[in-house]
């Protein structure tokens, strides 16, 4: 047992195993397997705003799907270790909240789920959960029915409980969302619905224990301040333009539209951003030099540190003394933060991602996911990598079949999606 604020349900493993070397904590033997794993070395390939490697990148600072796993982990370290919350296993669960997430970003998910649309869709939280627990290969199992050369079956990185749990942002089915059931978010596909009972076991119903909570908001401000930041180094967001008021306009609706409530008052989303420029460390000039360079990152930890602050702050005031874990709290983001992050989110959604260019690039995007998935259901098991190829093979079905290559899909690179895509389709000069 972890000490006295985790019990010995939650670090049991899915398949029992023996510690390799005496001394380490359950978390922490999580915590290096998420970084050791080849899904989280994938990340460097996947779009976090800009597709990696080309020329929207603007230069190699630009944030990857990997660089933000690390710095969300970073953040939601230090936060959940300030509430009581074991530090590894918060950044364990940080770590794996994006590992599910398929070439192309959000972007590449809408497209994905057309894809599996017949096969149960596909969302990357669900994919994430599927991932740590069958398709990333680290241990093997005996079947509990024995097969016909009862083969070895994976239980993927064999992650403790509560550390799946913890990078469980939404834990129900497709369709069960507990108070909008047209919502598209969920965490589990239904046939990995017993090692997702075996997590939950205990669980009060449609709860986000507390580690994953600390996780999700880390998550909301790693992105919103780090796609601030890359939107100003590349000289797409000028901040005099958040003075000026048809452009501040179109941020609310943005904001309005995407990241809160139908019926916020633009209002209070002006009220949010006039706080931030009205800090002394708001980066209201960039022009690259180094002294800018050195205010702006000054800003993001300023901004990082307002986000963090104000829920430590908020939790602790309505809690008791002592480690806030699982069950026993809930974080408590105030509103005025809430709305500040949402305004960022949305000046980087209006003057980074919605780019005269970006559309045509996103166009394509969803046009190469859509011809690699019909290309792959035709000949499949041609272009399944060799660990694909064994599943589908396996497969009882057309519908387990369609989950293989949907689950080989999600497992490429940006670059090697287009790689495949082009030796699978014949291109007419």
């Amino acid at each position: 047992m972890e000490g006295s604020a985790y019990e010995v349900g939650d670090v049991e493993r899915w398949a029992v195993e023996p510690d390799k070397r005496p001394g380490r904590t359950a978390f922490q033997r999580d915590r290096a397997r998420v970084l050791h794993s080849s899904a989280l070395r994938r990340l460097a390939g996947k779009t976090q705003v800009v597709t990696p490697g080309t020329s929207q990148a603007w230069d190699a600072s630009a944030r990857t799907r990997l660089t933000h796993s690390l710095e969300c982990a970073q953040v939601g370290r230090e936060l959940g270790a300030a509430l009581g919350c074991d530090p590894d296993l918060v950044e364990t669960a940080c770590l794996s909240h994006d590992l599910g997430h398929p070439p192309f970003g959000h972007n590449g998910e809408q497209a994905l789920n057309e894809v599996a649309e017949d096969c149960g869709g596909f969302e990357g939280n669900a994919q994430s959960l599927r991932l740590l627990t069958r398709i990333e290969p680290k241990r093997f199992v005996r079947p509990d029915t024995p097969t016909d050369g009862d083969d070895l079956v994976s239980v993927g990185l064999n992650l403790t409980r509560a550390a799946l749990d913890a990078a469980t942002k939404y834990p129900w089915p497709r369709g069960a969302h507990p108070t909008d059931p047209a919502s598209r978010k969920f965490g589990v596909y239904e046939d990995d619905r017993p090692v997702f009972d075996w997590i939950r076991k205990g669980a009060p119903a449609d709860r986000i224990c507390f580690e994953a909570q600390v996780m999700d908001w880390s998550d909301d401000v790693a992105y919103s301040v780090h796609d601030l930041e890359d939107g100003l180094h590349a000289g797409h967001i000028d901040p005099n333009m958040l003075h000026a008021e048809p452009e501040r306009r179109d941020v609310f609706d943005v904001a309005i539209g995407r990241y809160v409530a139908d019926d916020t008052d633009p209002e209070e989303l002006s009220a949010a951003l006039d706080r931030l420029l009205e800090q002394e460390w708001w980066p209201h000039g960039y022009d690259g030099s180094a002294v800018a360079q050195a205010r702006l990152k000054d800003a993001t930890s300023q901004l990082i540190g307002r986000f963090c602050l104000a829920a430590e702050n908020a939790t602790r005031a309505g809690t008791a003394p002592g480690r806030l874990t699982r069950y026993a709290a809930q974080l408590v983001v105030p509103h005025e933060a809430r709305l500040e992050c949402a305004v960022l989110k949305a000046v980087a959604d209006r003057y980074v991602m919605q780019r005269a260019e970006q559309e045509r690039i996103r166009a394509d995007q969803r046009v190469v996911v859509a011809e690699l998935a019909d290309a792959l259901v035709r000949r499949a098991p041609d272009g399944l990598d060799p660990q694909f190829r064994a599943l589908f093979g396996a497969a009882p079905d057309d519908r387990a079949r369609k989950r293989v290559i949907v689950d080989q899909i999600a497992s490429l690179t940006d670059a090697a999606a287009r790689a495949l895509h082009a030796r699978l389709i014949a291109r007419r000069p």
